[in-house]
Formats: structure tokens, C-alpha cells, sequence
């Protein structure tokens, strides 16, 4: 059995980060054997710190299924890669907005560069400097081909910014790009739009399929909260939603916990291993 839940609003708590009760359930569980990863959309960057007293042993899914990253061996694996061909698609549709994204590119299977020119916008500048700091991830902001020239695999295409203005610009890159563009609110302000895009058929779903298959487990729970978990819970054997979840999950859901404030994911994965470790 393989066990993977969504961190921001689901194994997380209002505070954005995993309990010391969390941790404390799920490391040791870990440590006897249980098959439990998250699945997020965060980069490495900042899903890492977040998880480390886990101690987990599998790969994290990362970036919404475009990678996973193996913490025992600080590289990137199973990359789902976006062709040039429609980068450069995708920043043609920008310009017609008169905007830019941000490109990030894996170099050496290590690190994470996310290439941009010209101004950012209010949320942008925001989410730049909040992240400049980060170890696993850099920033060239002065990058007018967004890293073509620096080589490396395009992993996402990102933007934030009104969410009118994001939904205009989603509408018009589904209707002429073949890939997956992902449109959502800001969870901090509802007002932002987050524009994410990778390689067609990159989902959590699809990259816990693929470590379904690495780990010979034949039966996956999946925990979340929010529509982007909505494909991982329908390709579950049983999928779990925390109490807090949006209608939509709770709907689609095959049980309902507590919510992310009361570590319900933890004490649910105790109670659904104690007999199998």
C-alpha cells in the first residue's frame, strides 16, 4: 500500500507547516516501513524544509507531478520535460498580454532556475523575494530568451497576477497550446490568480501512478483538499478528504476526515497502519 497526501491545506496546518504532533506520528511510521510521500505543487525549494522531520524514504512528487525529487540523493528524477516548441508558444501568448512568465528550468538534475525579463508583477515580486534565499532554487530576472541559451529541461511555466487578467490568458493558451495549464486562486488572497503549465499529461495523478509503479504497490490512498487533487482521488484506490476540503473534494471523496488543523492526516495514517506494519 502506498500512502500520499497534498501539503498545503491538507497534511499542513493554518500555519502552513507540518505539527511537531504530525511529525511525530508519521516519522516513525516511516521509519517501520510505511510507503508515504507527499504530492505538491511546490518546487523542492520550499516542500524539503517542510517535510524533514518525516524522515521520508520515497521520492516527493514535486511541482505537481512535472518531477519528483529524491532527498537521499539531492537530485530531480522522473522530469517531465515541456518542448521548446511550446515554451516558446506559451511566452508568444504572453506578450500579446503584454506580460511575461517565469520559466523554470532544471539544470544537472539538481538545482531549479527560474528565468524571466522586464517587470514583475505586485504578487510576483512578492513570491520572488519571499523565495530568493532558498538554496535549491535561483533566479535570473535579467534572462530576455527566459533561459534558452543556459540549456537545462523546462519544468513549469508560471505567472501571477489579477485573476482576470490570469483567466484571459489561461483561456487563450488552452485554446492554441497543447499542454496542461492550471489556473487557481491565491489561497492568501483570493483576488490572485496562479497560472501554472507543464508537459500535457503532467498531474499527481499521473506521477503516483508511476511510483505506484516503482514501489510494486497495487493499492495508493491519496489525501487532499483542493480542486487540483481532484484527478489523484479519482485515480486512487481510496481517496480521503480532510474536513476542510472544498465541496467539490468532499464530494468526490470516498471518506471525509478532520481537518488540517487537527493532524488529521497523521492520526488517520496511524490508525490505517496499525495493522499492516
Amino acid at each position: 500500500m502506498l500512502w500520499v497526501s497534498d501539503m498545503d491545506g491538507t497534511l499542513m496546518g493554518a500555519d502552513s507547516h507540518v505539527s511537531a504532533t504530525s511529525a511525530g506520528i508519521i516519522a516513525p511510521l516511516v521509519q517501520r516501513g510505511l510507503l508515504f510521500t507527499v504530492a505538491t505543487a511546490r518546487t523542492p525549494a520550499t516542500a524539503v524544509p517542510l517535510v524533514h522531520d518525516l524522515h521520508l524514504q520515497l521520492p516527493l512528487i514535486v511541482m505537481a507531478g512535472a518531477a519528483m525529487w529524491d532527498s537521499r540523493t539531492g537530485r530531480y528524477r522522473d522530469v517531465q520535460r515541456i518542448d521548446e516548441d511550446v515554451v516558446s508558444r506559451v511566452a508568444d501568448i504572453f506578450a500579446v498580454h503584454g506580460l511575461v512568465p517565469l520559466v523554470y528550468r532544471c539544470h544537472d538534475e539538481r538545482f531549479l532556475v527560474a528565468h524571466h525579463h522586464g517587470p514583475l508583477s505586485a504578487p510576483e515580486l512578492t513570491f520572488v523575494a519571499e523565495r530568493r534565499h532558498l538554496a535549491m532554487k535561483r533566479f535570473d530576472l535579467d534572462s530576455p530568451d527566459l533561459g534558452r541559451d543556459a540549456g537545462g529541461e523546462t519544468l513549469i511555466i508560471f505567472a501571477m497576477n489579477e485573476y482576470a487578467t490570469m483567466e484571459r490568458l489561461h483561456r487563450d493558451i488552452t485554446a492554441a497550446v497543447d499542454c496542461e495549464a492550471v489556473l487557481s486562486h491565491d489561497i492568501f488572497d483570493p483576488s490572485v490568480g496562479l497560472l501554472e503549465i507543464y508537459r500535457r499529461g503532467c498531474t499527481k495523478a499521473a506521477a503516483i501512478g508511476r511510483l505506484a509503479a516503482m514501489t510494486g504497490a497495487t493499492q495508493v490512498t491519496v489525501y487532499g483538499d483542493n480542486i487540483n487533487d481532484l484527478p489523484m482521488l479519482a485515480a486512487a484506490t481510496h481517496a480521503v478528504a480532510v474536513a476542510n476540503a472544498v465541496p467539490e473534494v468532499l464530494a468526490a471523496a470516498d471518506e471525509v476526515i478532520g481537518p488540517n488543523t487537527a493532524d488529521a492526516v497523521a492520526h488517520h495514517l496511524a490508525a490505517q497502519a496499525s495493522g499492516l506494519l
